[in-house]
C-alpha cells in the first residue's frame, strides 16, 4: 500500500501523472512556438511533472534507484525553473534558463517514457532486453536529438508577455 492504494493503483496513478506531464508539457511547447504564453496549462505541466518526481519517490525501494537519480535532478531542476517563472518572471536571461530548464524536465519525462517502454512492451523489449542494446540506444538518441532541437526552436520563438509569472494563481 502507497498512499492508502495498492501498489498496482498507486502505480497507475503515477503513469497517469506521468502522461499528463508529458501531454501538457508538448502543448505548452507547442503554445510557446505559436508565440503565445499558456498560462494555466503551464502550470499543469509543472505541477504534474513535479507530482511525477515526488511520487516516483514512493515505491517501495531498498537502494537508490536510476530512477531516483532522474527524479532528483528533475525536481532540482523544476525547483530553478519555479524561480525564473514566478520570482523572475522570466525578465532578461532567466526567460532561456527558463525555456531550458523545463525542455529539459519534459525530456527527462520523455526519456523516462522510452525506458519504460523498453521494459514494458512486448516488442520493444524483445529488441533491447536489457536496454543496453543498439535499439534503446537509438531511440534514446532519437529523443534527444528531438528535445535538442525543440529548446533551441523554443528559446528562439517564446517572448514572454510582461505579466507571465505573476500571476496570483501561481503555484
Amino acid at each position: 500500500m502507497v498512499i492508502g492504494l495498492s501498489l498496482n493503483a498507486f502505480t497507475n496513478l503515477h503513469v497517469l501523472i506521468s502522461l499528463i506531464g508529458i501531454v501538457t508539457g508538448a502543448i505548452v511547447l507547442a503554445q510557446i512556438f505559436r508565440g503565445a504564453w499558456p498560462e494555466r496549462i503551464n502550470q499543469a505541466f509543472l505541477v504534474s511533472t513535479i507530482l511525477t518526481s515526488v511520487t516516483g519517490f514512493m515505491f517501495p525501494f531498498a537502494k537508490v534507484l536510476p530512477s531516483h537519480i532522474v527524479g532528483g535532478i528533475s525536481l532540482a531542476i523544476l525547483a530553478v525553473a519555479l524561480l525564473a517563472l514566478y520570482a523572475r518572471h522570466l525578465a532578461g536571461a532567466w526567460r532561456a534558463v527558463y525555456i531550458v530548464l523545463s525542455v529539459i524536465a519534459l525530456y527527462l519525462n520523455v526519456f523516462v517514457l522510452v525506458v519504460q517502454g523498453f521494459l514494458k512492451v512486448g516488442f520493444l523489449h524483445d529488441l533491447a532486453p536489457t536496454q543496453k542494446e543498439p535499439p534503446f540506444a537509438i531511440a534514446q538518441g532519437i529523443v534527444l536529438i528531438a528535445f535538442v532541437a525543440i529548446g533551441r526552436l523554443a528559446l528562439k520563438r517564446f517572448h514572454p508577455p510582461a505579466s507571465a509569472g505573476r500571476t496570483s494563481g501561481a503555484l
